[in-house]
């Protein structure tokens, strides 16, 4: 073989090899997840991983588990354990550090996805075109502490017990603030209600919140058959009085008790196979048989009362326009919640080994963390 030829094979090799390697997992090997290029190190993890730990820990004493042999973690488990019991075996190195690996999966599972969410509110943000200063996230982060912690010695308390620092509570109070401004931003144009909007939903609703449906008194027999029903009626139109009828023939023990008597039914209580036709019939009207899942009824109407509402005053009309912008910001955020949770999912891809639910390439059995921080972090300066 010509020697160029063995060259080109060569190179060609080279360059197959390194497609291969480009279409492979575009994380670093110094890294735990990828977002949209935007890497987050194996360093920025670690640390997380012990301040999570430290919380986590009675104390305030760091028993991070740490793999693979996790001899701190073994250690504190031992240290903080109570005495056995006569007669009760001690637990053995083994039992410890399998629970020295569970609290490690936990806790590694909290800070990716504590970390990959707040990734997602940066990469939303920058998307957006909305910006947080320092001095923004400063005053947010200050308001916060002076809520949680009154006296500066409870605070300086906290960061030597947590293991944080000035810049890590930045970090974590950054996101609430974009967090903030991506729902503010979100929300705008829904504080924009209209007269008419206002007057539709309450048309729409006026008695329902606003005020009383119609009800209706009824006499009703219910029976297990048509047959039973018509015989029923049949007996109604030839005089027997109503509670002899019931006696006979109804086989609800309620209403069989009392005559057959139903007081203020209303439209939305109950069977629409049954108040369907209850809200049709014109008062006096004797009326079935009407099949249901109980059986068959006939029934008259013995009264109606009228739908009452609440005018439509100012200070009606200033509730109603908070509610419908209620409701929009509600309707508008899940709509953006799936869609944000889609998009940065789907640009996110995790280290081996350090895959969660918010990784594109994680087992799709797993169901989605809604967390934004590590729930031992959840607390720590209002945050």
């Amino acid at each position: 073989m010509p020697k160029i030829t063995r060259v080109s094979l060569a190179l060609g090799a080279v360059f197959f090899a390194l497609v291969l390697a480009g279409c492979g997992n575009s994380v670093p090997d110094n890294a735990v997840f990828n977002t949209d290029g935007t890497t987050t190190s194996k360093a920025t993890f670690e640390r997380w991983l012990t301040i999570a730990g430290n919380s986590s820990a009675s104390g305030g004493k760091s028993a991070a588990p740490v793999p693979p042999d996790y001899t701190k973690c073994i250690a504190a488990l031992k240290a903080a354990a109570p005495k056995p019991v006569k007669g009760q075996a001690t637990p053995t190195d083994k039992q410890y550090k399998a629970q020295c690996e569970a609290q490690y999966k936990q806790l590694k599972d909290q800070v990716m996805t504590f970390l990959i969410r707040a990734q997602w509110l940066e990469s939303e943000a920058k998307k957006q075109g909305i910006k947080v200063t320092d001095a923004e996230v400063q005053k947010s982060l200050d308001q916060a502490r002076k809520q949680a912690f009154p006296k500066a010695a409870d605070f300086q308390k906290f960061l030597k017990q947590s293991g944080q620092t000035m810049a890590d509570l930045m970090f974590r109070q950054r996101s609430q603030v974009l967090e903030q401004k991506i729902t503010a931003k979100l929300n705008e144009g829904s504080t924009k209600v209209s007269d008419q909007d206002i007057k539709e939903y309450y048309e729409k609703n006026k008695y329902k919140q606003f005020g009383q449906p119609e009800k209706r008194d009824l006499k009703v027999v219910l029976t297990k058959d048509k047959a039973q029903a018509e015989a029923a009626k049949k007996a109604v139109e030839s005089g027997t009085p109503w509670s002899e009828v019931v006696s006979k023939y109804s086989v609800d023990p309620t209403t069989r008790d009392n005559g057959g008597v139903i007081k203020d039914q209303q439209a939305s209580n109950g069977e629409k196979s049954f108040t369907g036709p209850v809200f049709k019939a014109k008062k006096g009207e004797l009326t079935g048989p009407v099949k249901t899942t109980d059986g068959y009824y006939i029934f008259e109407v013995t009264g109606i009362t009228p739908p009452n509402a609440q005018p439509l005053s100012p200070a009606l009309k200033q509730s109603i326009k908070q509610i419908i912008i209620s409701e929009r910001q509600r309707t508008a955020l899940t709509k953006f919640g799936k869609e944000y949770q889609d998009r940065w999912k789907s640009k996110t891809e995790c280290a081996k080994d350090y895959t969660v639910a918010d990784c594109d390439n994680a087992p799709k059995e797993k169901k989605t963390s809604t967390a934004t921080a590590p729930p031992e972090q959840q607390t720590q300066t209002g945050g």
